[in-house]
């Protein structure tokens, strides 16, 4: 069986969970898969982190480049090549023009029909007058979450036999580490001190990051320590807001802006914080609670969309509107030794129960339904 694959995610979005996924699907698949033929499709010259000569799985990579790539050279080349079923990773955006095989997509959220507010203008305008097309064309609909299935459901109407659920995973990386080790990292190499509080993620409204900020204002007077607030993400749309109302509540010097770290730096940060917190609105899946979990790192998230199905028990859950239930809770796990302990066990485990591994055989099975 010949599996063609929309690699495009694994550079352009790494560092997000879609670039992730697209990373770790592929590496995984070639990983478990030894009968099967892959040609994996990047236009671009950027392809540095899959060497294909490190396994022969990796027969080629397609370079060529922009929108005659979709319209035109991909269905040639998946006629050319007799591919048997083709895989658009990030939502179906890029489908072909013209359908020449199975086609399988992942959608991890719909978040420009849930949250239409929070999204670029360029983008919701492309994800709301493409997704009808992808989502009829698509013979399956890889989710990774059963929240977002059941928005897919409601908006889309797909009956189940169309629909997977498969979910996501922190990667290899994230591991509990000595403290000292993570805290002399992050201190050498970003200037942090501990203790903090940590945030991974973006700055959309989505985030609430702003109600993060806030949470911490009302907390400082009540912490025993001089904790600061470590917030991880690149500087790109809403970044200037949200630094503003750490400047105007006077917390220039407790709120530290990181920027972009690199995946490697990563699990440094997360081993390092004392906490973890996530107060976002809506997540298709939400890699960084895990990934926290993966390290040992305690977990305050909220209790809303996919937290609670992927967190299932082993993170304090929050209402994400109200930033003093936030600011109680941060209070809570901060003061409360115990409590840390339980929910950084509890964490590593519930983080252990996904794969990536599990995440590729689950995704090669769906493959497989349309063998010949």
């Amino acid at each position: 069986m010949k599996i063609g694959i929309d690699a495009r995610g694994a550079i352009w979005y790494r560092g997000t969970g879609i670039g992730t996924y697209t990373f770790q699907l592929i590496k995984n698949l070639v990983q478990v898969d030894r009968k099967n033929d892959y040609r994996f499709f990047w236009p671009g010259d950027e392809f540095k982190d899959l060497d294909p000569t490190k396994d022969e799985i990796f027969n080629s990579i397609e370079r060529s480049k922009d929108k005659f790539w979709e319209e035109v050279h991909i269905p040639m080349r998946v006629s050319y090549e007799g591919i048997d079923v083709y895989h658009v990773p990030q939502n179906g955006i890029g489908i072909p023009l013209e359908k020449r095989c199975p086609l399988i997509v992942t959608v991890h959220d719909l978040i420009p029909y849930v949250y239409p507010e929070t999204v670029g203008r360029g983008y919701l305008k492309i994800f709301l007058s493409e997704m009808p097309k992808i989502m009829e064309q698509a013979d399956r609909v890889i989710t990774v979450s059963e929240h977002s299935k059941q928005d897919i459901k409601r908006i889309f109407k797909l009956p189940d036999e169309r629909l997977r659920v498969i979910p996501e995973a922190p990667e290899d990386v994230y591991q509990p580490m000595d403290k000292r080790l993570a805290s002399r990292f992050v201190r050498e190499n970003y200037g942090i001190e501990r203790p903090y509080i940590l945030y991974v993620g973006g700055f959309s409204p989505r985030k609430n990051v702003k109600g993060l900020i806030n949470a911490f204002y009302d907390l400082l007077g009540d912490l025993p320590e001089e904790y600061k607030l470590v917030i991880v993400g690149k500087e790109v749309r809403d970044f200037e807001d949200t630094a503003l109302l750490a400047e105007a509540l006077g917390l220039s010097d407790r709120v530290i802006f990181t920027g972009f770290v690199p995946v490697m730096d990563m699990p440094y940060l997360y081993n390092a914080a004392e906490l973890f917190v996530y107060p976002s609105f809506y997540e298709g899946f939400g890699l960084p609670p895990l990934e926290a979990m993966a390290c040992g790192t305690p977990v305050i998230t909220t209790n809303v969309s996919s937290m609670p199905e992927i967190c299932e028990g082993a993170a304090l859950l929050v209402d994400p509107l109200h930033s003093l239930a936030l600011a109680e809770a941060m209070y809570r796990m901060l003061t409360d030794e115990e409590l840390r302990a339980r929910l950084s066990q509890q964490g590593i485990l519930r983080a252990r129960s996904f794969s990536w591994r599990k995440t590729a055989i689950d995704t090669l099975a769906i493959y497989e339904e349309f063998m010949r």
